[in-house]
Protein backbone atom coordinates (compact mmCIF):
# COMPACT_ATOMS: atom_id res chain seq x y z
CA UNK A 1 0.00 0.00 0.00
CA UNK A 2 1.20 3.50 -0.79
CA UNK A 3 1.71 5.71 2.26
CA UNK A 4 -1.71 7.28 2.83
CA UNK A 5 -0.32 10.35 4.57
CA UNK A 6 -1.98 9.64 7.92
CA UNK A 7 0.00 8.53 10.99
CA UNK A 8 -0.92 7.52 14.52
CA UNK A 9 1.29 8.26 17.53
CA UNK A 10 0.63 6.17 20.63
CA UNK A 11 2.15 7.77 23.70
CA UNK A 12 2.98 11.47 23.64
CA UNK A 13 5.83 11.91 26.05
CA UNK A 14 9.05 13.55 24.89
CA UNK A 15 9.67 10.90 22.21
CA UNK A 16 6.09 10.73 20.98
CA UNK A 17 5.71 14.51 20.82
CA UNK A 18 8.95 14.79 18.89
CA UNK A 19 7.75 12.13 16.42
CA UNK A 20 4.44 13.98 16.05
CA UNK A 21 6.26 17.22 15.20
CA UNK A 22 8.37 15.48 12.54
CA UNK A 23 5.40 13.67 10.99
CA UNK A 24 3.44 16.91 10.78
CA UNK A 25 6.43 18.65 9.22
CA UNK A 26 6.49 15.98 6.50
CA UNK A 27 2.97 16.93 5.40
CA UNK A 28 1.15 14.08 7.11
CA UNK A 29 -1.84 14.25 9.40
CA UNK A 30 -1.32 12.84 12.88
CA UNK A 31 -3.67 11.17 15.37
CA UNK A 32 -2.35 11.07 18.94
CA UNK A 33 -3.34 8.87 21.85
CA UNK A 34 -2.05 9.48 25.37
CA UNK A 35 -4.13 8.95 28.52
CA UNK A 36 -2.53 11.79 30.50
CA UNK A 37 -5.01 14.62 31.09
CA UNK A 38 -2.52 17.27 29.96
CA UNK A 39 -1.24 15.32 26.94
CA UNK A 40 -2.75 17.61 24.32
CA UNK A 41 -1.45 20.77 25.97
CA UNK A 42 2.06 19.34 26.38
CA UNK A 43 2.21 17.94 22.87
CA UNK A 44 1.04 21.16 21.22
CA UNK A 45 3.58 23.14 23.26
CA UNK A 46 6.37 20.74 22.23
CA UNK A 47 5.43 21.05 18.56
CA UNK A 48 5.44 24.85 18.83
CA UNK A 49 8.96 24.74 20.26
CA UNK A 50 10.20 22.21 17.70
CA UNK A 51 8.70 23.81 14.59
CA UNK A 52 11.27 26.62 14.04
CA UNK A 53 14.12 24.08 13.94
CA UNK A 54 12.22 21.89 11.48
CA UNK A 55 11.68 24.93 9.26
CA UNK A 56 15.35 25.91 9.52
CA UNK A 57 16.40 22.40 8.48
CA UNK A 58 14.09 22.47 5.47
CA UNK A 59 12.03 19.57 6.86
CA UNK A 60 8.73 21.47 7.11
CA UNK A 61 8.21 22.60 3.52
CA UNK A 62 5.21 20.26 3.19
CA UNK A 63 4.12 20.65 6.79
CA UNK A 64 1.11 22.01 8.63
CA UNK A 65 1.30 21.88 12.46
CA UNK A 66 -2.49 22.11 12.76
CA UNK A 67 -3.17 18.72 11.15
CA UNK A 68 -3.21 16.94 14.48
CA UNK A 69 -6.05 15.34 16.43
CA UNK A 70 -6.13 13.87 19.92
CA UNK A 71 -8.04 10.77 20.93
CA UNK A 72 -9.02 9.34 24.29
CA UNK A 73 -9.24 5.84 22.79
CA UNK A 74 -6.17 4.10 21.32
CA UNK A 75 -8.18 2.00 18.83
CA UNK A 76 -9.85 5.15 17.55
CA UNK A 77 -6.46 6.82 17.11
CA UNK A 78 -5.05 4.09 14.85
CA UNK A 79 -8.11 3.86 12.60
CA UNK A 80 -7.19 4.71 9.01
CA UNK A 81 -3.50 5.25 9.79
CA UNK A 82 -0.99 3.76 7.37
CA UNK A 83 1.83 3.91 9.94
CA UNK A 84 1.64 3.67 13.72
CA UNK A 85 4.52 4.83 15.92
CA UNK A 86 4.16 3.44 19.44
CA UNK A 87 6.00 5.18 22.29
CA UNK A 88 4.27 4.01 25.47
CA UNK A 89 6.35 3.32 28.63
CA UNK A 90 9.03 0.63 28.49
CA UNK A 91 7.02 -1.98 30.36
CA UNK A 92 6.00 -5.12 28.50
CA UNK A 93 2.56 -5.27 30.13
CA UNK A 94 1.71 -1.75 28.95
CA UNK A 95 2.93 -2.47 25.44
CA UNK A 96 0.96 -5.70 25.21
CA UNK A 97 -2.15 -3.93 26.47
CA UNK A 98 -1.89 -1.17 23.85
CA UNK A 99 -1.34 -3.81 21.16
CA UNK A 100 -4.41 -5.79 22.20
CA UNK A 101 -6.49 -2.60 22.14
CA UNK A 102 -5.31 -1.44 18.74
CA UNK A 103 -4.55 -4.52 16.62
CA UNK A 104 -8.23 -5.18 15.73
CA UNK A 105 -8.56 -1.57 14.50
CA UNK A 106 -5.44 -1.51 12.28
CA UNK A 107 -5.86 -0.93 8.56
CA UNK A 108 -5.25 -4.00 6.41
CA UNK A 109 -1.59 -3.31 5.68
CA UNK A 110 -0.68 -0.64 8.21
CA UNK A 111 2.79 -0.93 9.74
CA UNK A 112 3.07 -0.88 13.53
CA UNK A 113 6.45 0.34 14.81
CA UNK A 114 7.71 0.55 18.39
CA UNK A 115 10.19 3.16 19.60
CA UNK A 116 11.44 0.82 22.32
CA UNK A 117 15.08 0.96 23.34
CA UNK A 118 15.09 -1.48 26.25
CA UNK A 119 12.77 -4.31 25.16
CA UNK A 120 13.36 -6.86 22.42
CA UNK A 121 11.15 -7.16 19.40
CA UNK A 122 10.55 -10.82 20.25
CA UNK A 123 9.09 -9.94 23.65
CA UNK A 124 6.81 -7.23 22.28
CA UNK A 125 5.72 -9.36 19.30
CA UNK A 126 4.17 -11.89 21.69
CA UNK A 127 1.36 -9.38 22.21
CA UNK A 128 0.29 -9.57 18.56
CA UNK A 129 -2.06 -12.06 17.01
CA UNK A 130 -0.28 -11.37 13.71
CA UNK A 131 3.16 -9.77 14.09
CA UNK A 132 3.92 -9.80 10.35
CA UNK A 133 3.62 -6.00 10.12
CA UNK A 134 5.36 -5.23 13.41
CA UNK A 135 8.86 -3.74 13.49
CA UNK A 136 11.04 -1.86 15.92
CA UNK A 137 11.76 1.67 14.76
CA UNK A 138 14.11 2.94 17.46
CA UNK A 139 14.96 6.65 17.20
CA UNK A 140 17.60 8.74 18.86
CA UNK A 141 16.34 11.55 21.09
CA UNK A 142 15.02 13.97 20.00
CA UNK A 143 13.60 12.19 16.93
CA UNK A 144 12.72 15.39 15.08
CA UNK A 145 16.41 16.46 15.14
CA UNK A 146 18.54 13.30 15.21
CA UNK A 147 18.08 11.44 11.91
CA UNK A 148 18.91 7.87 12.98
CA UNK A 149 16.25 5.14 13.12
CA UNK A 150 17.29 1.54 13.88
CA UNK A 151 14.89 -0.88 12.17
CA UNK A 152 14.53 -4.45 13.42
CA UNK A 153 12.14 -6.98 11.88
CA UNK A 154 11.46 -10.60 12.76
CA UNK A 155 11.48 -13.56 10.37
CA UNK A 156 7.72 -13.32 9.89
CA UNK A 157 8.04 -9.82 8.41
CA UNK A 158 8.61 -9.85 4.66
CA UNK A 159 11.20 -7.67 2.95
CA UNK A 160 8.55 -5.60 1.18
CA UNK A 161 7.18 -4.51 4.57
CA UNK A 162 10.68 -3.65 5.82
CA UNK A 163 11.31 -1.65 2.63
CA UNK A 164 8.03 0.24 3.11
CA UNK A 165 8.92 1.05 6.71
CA UNK A 166 12.37 2.30 5.78
CA UNK A 167 10.92 4.27 2.88
CA UNK A 168 8.42 5.93 5.20
CA UNK A 169 11.11 6.95 7.66
CA UNK A 170 13.42 8.22 4.94
CA UNK A 171 10.60 10.28 3.45
CA UNK A 172 10.17 12.15 6.73
CA UNK A 173 13.92 12.91 6.80
CA UNK A 174 15.36 9.99 8.74
CA UNK A 175 18.46 7.85 8.13
CA UNK A 176 17.75 4.15 8.67
CA UNK A 177 19.92 1.18 9.50
CA UNK A 178 18.79 -2.46 9.44
CA UNK A 179 19.51 -4.74 12.37
CA UNK A 180 19.78 -8.31 11.14
CA UNK A 181 19.28 -9.73 14.64
CA UNK A 182 17.91 -8.39 17.88
CA UNK A 183 20.35 -7.07 20.45
CA UNK A 184 19.57 -5.35 23.78
CA UNK A 185 20.29 -1.66 23.26
CA UNK A 186 20.38 -2.13 19.47
CA UNK A 187 23.49 -0.61 17.81
CA UNK A 188 23.75 3.07 18.69
CA UNK A 189 22.91 2.73 22.37
CA UNK A 190 25.52 0.01 22.75
CA UNK A 191 28.11 2.22 21.06
CA UNK A 192 27.40 5.15 23.33
CA UNK A 193 27.25 2.86 26.38
CA UNK A 194 30.73 1.58 25.53
CA UNK A 195 32.11 5.11 25.16
CA UNK A 196 30.41 6.33 28.33
CA UNK A 197 31.76 3.39 30.33
CA UNK A 198 35.29 4.48 29.50
CA UNK A 199 34.39 8.14 30.14
CA UNK A 200 33.14 7.20 33.62
CA UNK A 201 36.26 5.06 34.19
CA UNK A 202 38.51 8.02 33.38
CA UNK A 203 36.65 10.17 35.91
CA UNK A 204 36.69 7.48 38.61
CA UNK A 205 40.41 6.91 38.09
CA UNK A 206 41.06 10.64 38.47
CA UNK A 207 42.46 11.03 34.96
CA UNK A 208 40.25 14.02 34.15
CA UNK A 209 37.15 15.82 35.34
CA UNK A 210 33.65 15.16 33.99
CA UNK A 211 33.83 18.46 32.13
CA UNK A 212 37.20 17.69 30.54
CA UNK A 213 36.23 14.16 29.51
CA UNK A 214 33.12 15.57 27.84
CA UNK A 215 35.22 18.29 26.25
CA UNK A 216 37.65 15.70 24.90
CA UNK A 217 34.71 14.11 23.10
CA UNK A 218 32.95 17.13 21.57
CA UNK A 219 36.18 18.93 20.65
CA UNK A 220 37.85 15.79 19.30
CA UNK A 221 36.40 12.56 17.90
CA UNK A 222 32.82 13.77 18.23
CA UNK A 223 33.37 16.25 15.41
CA UNK A 224 34.76 13.58 13.12
CA UNK A 225 32.04 11.09 14.08
CA UNK A 226 29.40 13.63 13.01
CA UNK A 227 30.83 13.29 9.50
CA UNK A 228 31.78 9.59 9.26
CA UNK A 229 31.83 6.49 11.42
CA UNK A 230 34.93 5.32 13.31
CA UNK A 231 35.89 2.48 10.96
CA UNK A 232 35.76 4.68 7.86
CA UNK A 233 37.73 7.39 9.64
CA UNK A 234 40.47 4.93 10.56
CA UNK A 235 40.42 3.71 6.95
CA UNK A 236 41.20 7.31 5.93
CA UNK A 237 43.78 7.68 8.69
CA UNK A 238 46.35 5.47 6.94
CA UNK A 239 46.30 7.23 3.60
CA UNK A 240 46.66 4.99 0.55
CA UNK A 241 47.14 1.90 2.70
CA UNK A 242 43.61 2.16 4.05
CA UNK A 243 42.18 0.21 6.95
CA UNK A 244 44.48 -2.81 6.50
CA UNK A 245 47.58 -0.64 6.87
CA UNK A 246 46.01 1.16 9.85
CA UNK A 247 45.21 -2.12 11.61
CA UNK A 248 48.63 -3.59 10.93
CA UNK A 249 50.33 -0.47 12.28
CA UNK A 250 48.12 -0.03 15.36
CA UNK A 251 47.22 -3.65 16.10
CA UNK A 252 49.26 -3.90 19.30
CA UNK A 253 48.35 -0.38 20.40
CA UNK A 254 44.62 -0.99 20.19
CA UNK A 255 44.88 -4.44 21.72
CA UNK A 256 46.70 -2.90 24.70
CA UNK A 257 44.10 -0.13 25.01
CA UNK A 258 41.21 -2.58 24.79
CA UNK A 259 42.78 -4.83 27.42
CA UNK A 260 43.06 -1.80 29.70
CA UNK A 261 39.56 -0.37 29.29
CA UNK A 262 37.78 0.18 32.57
CA UNK A 263 35.21 -2.02 34.27
CA UNK A 264 32.85 0.31 36.12
CA UNK A 265 29.31 0.22 37.51
CA UNK A 266 26.96 3.02 38.46
CA UNK A 267 27.22 2.70 42.23
CA UNK A 268 25.88 5.44 44.50
CA UNK A 269 29.40 6.82 44.91
CA UNK A 270 30.10 6.88 41.17
CA UNK A 271 26.73 8.49 40.45
CA UNK A 272 27.44 11.15 43.07
CA UNK A 273 30.79 12.01 41.49
CA UNK A 274 29.26 12.24 38.03
CA UNK A 275 26.39 14.42 39.22
CA UNK A 276 28.76 16.77 41.04
CA UNK A 277 30.92 16.98 37.94
CA UNK A 278 28.12 17.65 35.47
CA UNK A 279 26.54 20.26 37.76
CA UNK A 280 29.88 22.05 37.95
CA UNK A 281 30.20 21.93 34.17
CA UNK A 282 26.63 23.23 33.71
CA UNK A 283 27.54 26.38 35.68
CA UNK A 284 23.97 26.89 36.81
CA UNK A 285 22.40 26.23 33.43
CA UNK A 286 18.93 24.72 33.65
CA UNK A 287 17.97 21.54 31.77
CA UNK A 288 15.76 23.72 29.58
CA UNK A 289 18.54 26.16 28.66
CA UNK A 290 21.08 23.39 28.14
CA UNK A 291 18.59 21.47 26.02
CA UNK A 292 17.96 24.54 23.89
CA UNK A 293 21.71 24.93 23.34
CA UNK A 294 22.01 21.23 22.43
CA UNK A 295 19.19 21.55 19.90
CA UNK A 296 20.68 24.70 18.36
CA UNK A 297 24.06 23.00 17.96
CA UNK A 298 22.44 19.93 16.39
CA UNK A 299 20.56 22.13 13.92
CA UNK A 300 23.76 23.97 13.02
CA UNK A 301 25.67 20.71 12.52
CA UNK A 302 22.92 19.22 10.39
CA UNK A 303 22.77 22.35 8.23
CA UNK A 304 26.54 22.28 7.78
CA UNK A 305 26.49 18.61 6.79
CA UNK A 306 23.54 19.20 4.45
CA UNK A 307 25.27 22.11 2.73
CA UNK A 308 28.71 20.47 2.47
CA UNK A 309 29.87 20.00 -1.14
CA UNK A 310 29.55 16.43 -2.45
CA UNK A 311 32.75 14.38 -2.76
CA UNK A 312 34.57 14.52 -6.10
CA UNK A 313 35.85 11.44 -7.88
CA UNK A 314 39.34 12.97 -8.01
CA UNK A 315 39.33 14.07 -4.36
CA UNK A 316 42.33 12.29 -2.78
CA UNK A 317 42.24 14.05 0.59
CA UNK A 318 42.52 11.70 3.54
CA UNK A 319 41.06 13.99 6.22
Amino acid sequence: MKDNGHVAVLGAGVIGSSWAALFLASGRSVAVFDPAPDAEERTRAYIDRAWPALVELGLAERGDPTRIAFHADAAEAVGGAGFIQENVPERIGIKHRIISETEPALSADAIFSSSTSGLTREAIAEGFGDPSRFILGHPFNPPHLIPLVEVTAGPEVDEETVARARGFYEDVGKVTIRLRKGMPGHVANRLQAAVWREAVHLVVEGVASVEDVDKAMWAGPGLRWAAMGPTMLFHLGAGDGGLRAFCEHFRDTFNDWWDGLGEVHLTDDVIGRLVDGVEAAAEGGTPESLGARRDALIVALRKALRDAPPPRADDDRTG
